[in-house]
């Protein structure tokens, strides 16, 4: 009943976030818009989503110690890309557990997503800083905002590093807010904590941090390629690296709607918002054209995905019904590893 509801809130806010994002948009257009896409562009930014995954992949790998085996690891990245797509997104969860297979403890293939998760979100908050001072519709107070965010950001991340490397001191922290307010021990925050703590342990040393790093900014730089190429193809040439950093960006922040089939509605909105920022939706035409390539840049990564992730299940041996419920099981790591 409780998977039922959730599918039906899912569907329900999906088509919610379709009807704004297609407001005084005629669907036509957007169609027209799509089969007149240049096809050599969209075939070298499927490519480029497919690199994305392997250098995410590699990435992963250091984290966990370089236990599972490169291709191995690429099988896990596609099979939990595609599951994510769906409503009950299991993807991460079903990645810990293949991890296993491979001598990885549950709890450090857990802990190793969400060293991903806190890298990806300060890389995407402080690319997204920078490009909203380059907006050219961005009021002067917004670009002050958005750059006090990066910084805060930044600060942030370096206080949790020092945090990890000297836990007395987050547990003293969290000692005193509990006798201060005595209603925050119901909540069982100090539990909490250990696993965040645990969690960025691997980055307070410095080569697992490097590794960690430096693939974070490539994978993320192959992303940023792939959005270009997209927008290439659906005939966006003005402000298209803005376009791309801001698209990227913002549906990176609507992926995390876990309410909503694959993402879609949220993520078609958000490139719209972005198109808004980037002042390429003055017109009615670059309005549709935006929101074009808002379904071209889903469609596209959902496809590789798909492709990826079926071909990630075969050469693993698994079946779909294996990893979802696999992922039914194991509640406690599903709450510690956050989905993509």
């Amino acid at each position: 009943m409780r998977r039922m509801i959730f599918l039906i809130a899912s569907v329900l806010v999906s088509g919610l976030f379709l009807y704004l994002a297609l407001r005084d948009v005629p669907l036509e257009q957007i169609v027209e818009n799509i089969r007149q896409a240049e096809i050599g562009w969209m075939l070298l930014g499927a490519l480029t989503v497919a690199l994305g995954l392997w250098t995410r992949a590699i990435r992963w790998r250091g984290l966990v110690n370089n236990k599972v085996p490169v291709l191995q690891a690429f099988h896990m990245w596609n099979i939990t890309m595609m599951l994510n797509q769906l409503p009950l997104r299991a993807g991460e969860v079903a990645r810990s557990l293949l991890a296993t297979r491979s001598g990885v403890p549950l709890m450090t293939a857990a802990t190793s997503i969400l060293v991903e998760r806190l890298l990806d979100t300060l890389l995407v908050v402080i690319w997204l800083s920078i490009a909203l001072t380059q907006s050219p519709t961005a009021q002067p107070d917004a670009v002050q905002v958005a750059a006090l965010f990066g910084v805060a950001s930044v600060v942030g991340f370096a206080v949790l590093i020092f945090f990890a490397r000297v836990p007395a001191v987050p547990h003293r922290i969290l000692a005193l807010m509990e006798r201060l307010l005595p209603f925050l021990k119901r909540l069982h925050l100090e539990r909490l904590l250990d696993h965040v703590l645990d969690g960025i342990q691997p980055l307070t040393h410095w080569r697992t941090a490097s590794h960690a790093i430096l693939w974070t900014l490539i994978s993320w730089g192959v992303s940023l390629v792939t959005f270009c190429c997209l927008l290439m193809a659906i005939g966006i040439r003005e402000n298209v690296v803005l376009m791309a950093t801001l698209s990227l960006t913002l549906a990176s922040f609507s992926i995390a709607i876990p309410v909503s089939v694959a993402s879609l509605g949220p993520y078609q909105g958000a490139v719209r918002w972005a198109g808004d920022i980037a002042g390429l939706t003055a017109t009615s035409v670059g309005l549709a054209r935006v929101l074009s390539a808002g379904f071209l840049l889903h469609g596209v990564n959902i496809a590789v995905y798909a492709i990826l992730g079926v071909a990630g299940m075969m050469a693993m041996g698994v079946s779909l019904g294996d990893v979802m419920k696999a992922g039914e099981k194991q509640p406690e790591a599903a709450e510690i590893a956050p989905s993509a």
